[in-house]
């Protein structure tokens, strides 16, 4: 304490159970900016992955489907996931296999940039296939 007291420092104890407990003499405001500095830089450099929807429609052209992949591979590359979707309404519940054709066609041209997580599965009236970006 006297030594702490002499430099105009803190005495901080960094093991209470230990015998003797072990103390340091820091100057704790400034290890604390220090450690909030250190966090600080560990959350900027930490990517969160999002997950980005593709909607399609069963009797979508080849065309709308290439402007969305182009769409998706930027997803990709950027580290994101891809969730496709195909939705059906009223008579469109006829062409669910046409739906089906169409995201595998999609996971298909993507597969350089892709792995596919979960395969197109019906969830009411939509089929849902979630593509992850591949190391």
């Amino acid at each position: 304490m006297q030594l702490a007291e002499m430099y105009n420092l803190d005495l901080v104890e960094i093991s209470p159970n230990a015998n003797p407990p072990v103390c340091k003499i820091i100057d704790y405001g400034k290890y604390q900016y220090e450690k909030k500095k250190k966090e600080k830089e560990a959350r900027k450099k930490q990517h969160t992955v999002s997950v980005k929807e593709l909607r399609f429609r069963p009797n979508t052209d080849d065309h709308d489907l290439e402007f969305k992949t182009r769409h998706a591979r930027e997803f990709l590359e950027s580290g994101d996931k891809v969730k496709a979707s195909v939705q059906f309404r009223g008579r469109d519940m006829l062409y669910t296999e046409k739906g089906e054709l169409l995201l595998l066609k999609l996971a298909k041209s993507l597969e350089d940039v892709s792995k596919m997580e979960s395969k197109p599965n019906m969830e009411g009236r939509r089929m849902i296939m979630i593509l992850t970006p591949s190391k």
